[in-house]
């Protein structure tokens, strides 16, 4: 057998690193946007691209594949939740968990006020259970379904419910990426959130104001009786409504509360789940069982009701999570050979103030993302590129992790082809297009921050004391009336 000669690999020039970034973007932009290919294809035709422009730099395909390895390892445990949110769905389904939601949301939330609470209830469900998808798929799911039964379009209804929900993540202690943030910063946890809390308390506020307001144009005449009659009839003749169904749901809830574990927490979840489908509702074990596999797959003969409750299992999840290994393939392949990195280190270095670092990380992070498909990926390249940087201009390293999860937590839903823009566009069955300008926590949190930048508000700085927004505030404002004075 010949051996092939062991090259040694050369870093790609920053020129080649922008010139092989620009091809990937436009690649994936062309096929998807405007020939609108398959996403995979389109990502293994990019990812084959990138891989043969570093052939000349001494990668051999043993080598490429190292690269592509490394990040899937290391995003394994979240590409896991792909699979228990698959169960978790299809159990609550057969439990009749999520029709009943459906069925009480109905009788007593009114169009007024659907949207407020709706957020509410989205975003204590992601804080409890630490997950955007799994809230999602779960209170989310239902509120589409009281929304459509309160006459409320799908994509405001769908904003509603990314705001809530990935602003519970982001603020959980249990959540994936409020742990791998601080991780990849150098900060802790608690720190990181209390550093969080500085812009998405206001950010929040902001938002459920807005939903609020648009809550408003639902009042008084808009609701459909008969759209919502057929829901109740449809539910109450598939589903025992006993308030006993809601068990698995609230001990799952209860457990995330006390920070158990996401994946023991979903399995409990879905064991009694289980055994209420079994006892309760009537289905056969068999039944059940493969259902967690397949979905819930009996239909009502409702459309818009089937459109709900048609979903579910490990099989409905396989479309994001092969997608997610090509993202991840191909987002390992661009930060071990070396173009994220010099594209980085070309813009910090044309940085100099302090306060131009935060538009600068929030948007690499979301860079990050769009190469990469994967926001953990982003988290963590990130981190690890801009951690010196921090620490060499005295900045605090919570005040890293903070940026970073404002751009890449809260924009990956914008992104279509990233995993979370694919599981919702598949679970909510509305578009990227559809749903981002009422996603309105999610574009408001880092453009505050960028704005609160500018001001210099929030530049946490190393040996500074802690103050809260107000306390900046006031300090701007007495620097604001020593200037007139002078």
């Amino acid at each position: 057998m010949i051996e092939m000669e062991d090259k040694p690999k050369r870093e790609p020039s920053t020129k080649m690193s922008i010139l092989v970034f620009t091809a990937a973007i436009m690649m994936i932009l062309t096929g998807v946007i405007v020939l609108q290919f398959d996403m995979h294809i389109v990502l293994l035709i990019t990812l084959g691209f990138v891989c043969l422009v570093s052939v000349p730099l001494g990668y051999h395909l043993d080598d490429l594949i190292e690269c592509m390895k490394k990040p899937l390892g290391r995003a394994l445990s979240a590409m896991i939740i792909f699979i228990f949110i698959g169960i978790i769905i299809a159990s609550l389904i057969f439990a009749g968990t999520m029709p009943a939601l459906i069925y009480y949301g109905l009788q007593y939330i009114t169009p007024k006020f659907f949207l407020p609470v709706g957020l509410v209830l989205c975003s204590l469900t992601a804080l409890s259970i630490g997950t955007s998808w799994g809230a999602i798929g779960t209170m989310g799911l239902a509120m589409m379904g009281i929304g459509a039964g309160l006459g409320v379009p799908a994509p405001v209804t769908a904003g509603m419910v990314i705001s809530g929900a990935f602003f519970g993540d982001k603020m959980s202690s249990i959540s994936d990426s409020t742990n791998l943030a601080p991780a990849a910063s150098g900060s802790t946890l608690y720190t990181h959130i209390s550093a969080m809390w500085q812009t998405t308390f206001p950010s929040y506020l902001i938002t459920l104001a807005a939903f609020t307001m648009i809550g408003f144009s639902y009042q008084g005449g808009t609701i459909d009786h008969s759209t919502i009659d057929l829901f109740l009839d449809t539910l109450r003749g598939q589903f025992d409504m006993n308030p006993v169904v809601l068990v698995p749901l609230a001990v799952l809830l209860i457990l995330n509360l006390m920070k158990f574990p996401a994946l023991p927490s979903m399995s409990i979840g879905s064991i009694l789940a289980v055994i209420v489908a079994v006892f309760l509702q009537g289905y056969p074990v068999k039944e059940v069982i493969e259902g967690l596999n397949y979905g819930y797959v009996m239909p009502t003969g409702v459309d818009m009701v089937d459109q709900l409750l048609l979903r579910g299992g490990i099989q409905s999840m396989m479309y994001t999570f092969s997608l997610s290994c090509i993202a991840i393939a191909f987002g390992g392949v661009m930060e071990n050979v070396g173009y994220l990195r010099k594209i980085v280190a070309l813009v910090v270095s044309k940085v100099k103030s302090d306060r131009m670092m935060v538009p600068l990380v929030i948007v690499s992070t979301t860079i990050g993302t769009l190469t990469m498909g994967e926001v953990f990926l982003s988290i963590i390249v990130i981190g690890s590129l801009y951690k010196d940087t921090f620490k060499q201009r005295g900045l605090r390293p919570e005040m890293l992790s903070r940026l970073i999860e404002e751009g890449g937590t809260l924009t990956q839903p914008f992104i279509p082809w990233s995993t979370s823009g694919v599981f919702i566009t598949a679970t909510l069955g509305v578009t990227v297009g559809e749903y981002w300008k009422y996603s309105i926590m999610n574009y408001v949190n880092p453009l505050l921050s960028i704005v609160l930048a500018m001001f210099g508000v929030f530049i946490l700085r190393e040996g500074d004391k802690k103050e809260t927004i107000f306390a900046k505030i006031i300090k701007m404002k007495k620097k604001g009336i020593e200037k007139n004075d002078s």
